[in-house]
């Protein structure tokens, strides 16, 4: 497993490219993602919109008073008095109903219908539509990788809407708003671990974890977490130095068991923030946050770090919340099936709360019911008491209170929190995003 210091990846990563084989950013565009031909169902038919760069429309023909698309990207479907526009992920089924007619429920409870003048015809479209939508083999089938390619390899007008999606500059900073919210010069305790893909095949390749935690003690601790989904830094306040954290579960089991380097890791986290309590502004004074945090991301780090001599020597650190998202009875109950929750007398000085969410199975039922009352004529008799069957309220009641008790234990007391479900996978990232946007003043403003 390969180490750095955050901030060196870039170096690296240009060293390597001088000495080794030719990158990707030589290769054109078009011959990494080439246009499909385009099938017309008339040679007279025309693309009824402006393509995007990296978009190619693959079907064009005619529906009932209505010109149809297909493209990489998009379902377009022009009548004559009004556009239908629907990216292709944005849909979640399609199917033949009334023998001509196609239905197309959208993952934002949109319904589509769309009629043809024959059952071939609507089952041709039927055909075409379910393989533009199917789940791609490989993340580089999606659009967004075609898009940035074919952008980068032309001369974009720099009055493009989308211009400044792909170019360079201080105001895009992807990785760093991925990996590390943020970031300050004084963060030297905390490293970019270079995850191998045995080591957990669910996480990004990028992770920080307490810069004193060895590489053997990682794999200890994969071994003890369910998917192997270690527990790792994902946002670290900028004026006090408390961080969020996830992972998922510690198979525990009914036999009890223990693991001491998963233990120390998850103590470990607490004591860095106590080592390392947030930026200071000149003067000694705390910084405020309103800072973007462009500089302190490209400054230099040591790469010799001696701050982790001092890690036993530290005092007592902030208490750490664990927030479980389940119940204490789910949680207890996913120990027959190898999982469990962590113990307070094992992880000391730390505190474990649950939030007796619902499964990710009854969420998806409750969206489906709360689909089905908005799709109705509403009546305004049952109204109310319809929305509130479907539990879909009482899901973001439940959703908004974790992220409030996350973002409130780390601005407000300074507190460390890791968070966690079952899997580490399906309610785990809702908290996080909800928290961190609570955090960042940058989400509160009209920009």
């Amino acid at each position: 497993m390969w180490r750095l210091p955050l901030g060196e990846w870039q170096t690296v990563m240009e060293t390597e490219g001088e000495e080794g084989p030719p990158s990707l950013e030589y290769i054109q565009a078009k011959d990494l993602f080439p246009p499909k031909e385009l099938i017309k169902e008339e040679e007279s038919l025309q693309v009824p919109f402006t393509v995007l760069q990296g978009e190619g429309v693959e079907y064009l023909g005619h529906a009932n008073d209505a010109v149809i698309a297909i493209s990489n990207y998009r379902l377009h479907i022009k009548f004559k008095d009004s556009v239908i526009n629907v990216p292709l992920r944005m849909m979640e089924s399609v199917e033949c109903r009334d023998m001509f007619q196609l239905h197309i429920v959208c993952k934002d409870s949109k319904v589509i219908r769309c009629h043809f003048s024959t059952f071939k015809q609507c089952q041709e479209w039927l055909k075409r539509l379910n393989r533009a939508i199917a789940r791609p083999a490989k993340p580089e089938d999606l659009f967004a990788f075609a898009y940035h390619a074919w952008c980068l390899g032309v001369c974009v007008d720099e009055e493009d809407q989308h211009a400044h999606l792909c170019r360079p500059g201080p105001e895009v900073r992807p990785e760093v708003e991925v990996v590390f919210s943020y970031l300050t010069p004084d963060s030297s305790l905390w490293v970019t671990l270079l995850m191998l893909k045995w080591l957990c095949s669910s996480y990004p390749q990028k992770l920080l974890v307490p810069v004193w935690i060895t590489d053997k003690e990682l794999e200890n601790v994969a071994s003890f977490r369910s998917w192997k989904r270690i527990p790792v830094v994902v946002y670290r306040h900028v004026r006090n130095g408390a961080v969020i954290a996830r992972c998922s579960q510690p198979e525990i089991s009914w036999w009890g068991w223990r693991n001491a380097d998963d233990e120390y890791l998850v103590t470990s986290i607490a004591k860095a923030c106590a080592l390392n309590p947030g930026a200071k502004a000149p003067g000694g004074v705390p910084h405020n946050g309103s800072s973007d945090g462009s500089e302190a991301c490209e400054a230099d780090f040591d790469s010799s770090l001696t701050a982790c001599s001092g890690v036993e020597n530290v005092g007592t650190p902030q208490k750490l919340l664990i927030l479980d998202a389940r119940s204490y009875t789910a949680a207890v109950a996913n120990r027959a099936k190898g999982g469990g929750c962590e113990c307070e007398e094992y992880y000391p000085n730390c505190e474990v709360v649950f939030m007796g969410m619902a499964n990710i199975h009854s969420i998806r039922n409750s969206f489906q019911y709360l689909r089905a009352v908005c799709s109705q004529v509403p009546d305004p008799s049952n109204w109310l008491s319809a929305l509130e069957s479907t539990k879909w309220l009482q899901h973001l009641s439940v959703m908004l209170k974790a992220a409030v008790l996350v973002s409130s234990a780390v601005d407000r007391e300074g507190r460390p929190v890791l968070v966690h479900c079952s899997d580490g996978w399906d309610r785990t990232p809702q908290i996080v995003a909800l928290a961190k946007i609570l955090l960042d003043p940058y989400y509160r403003t009209m920009e």
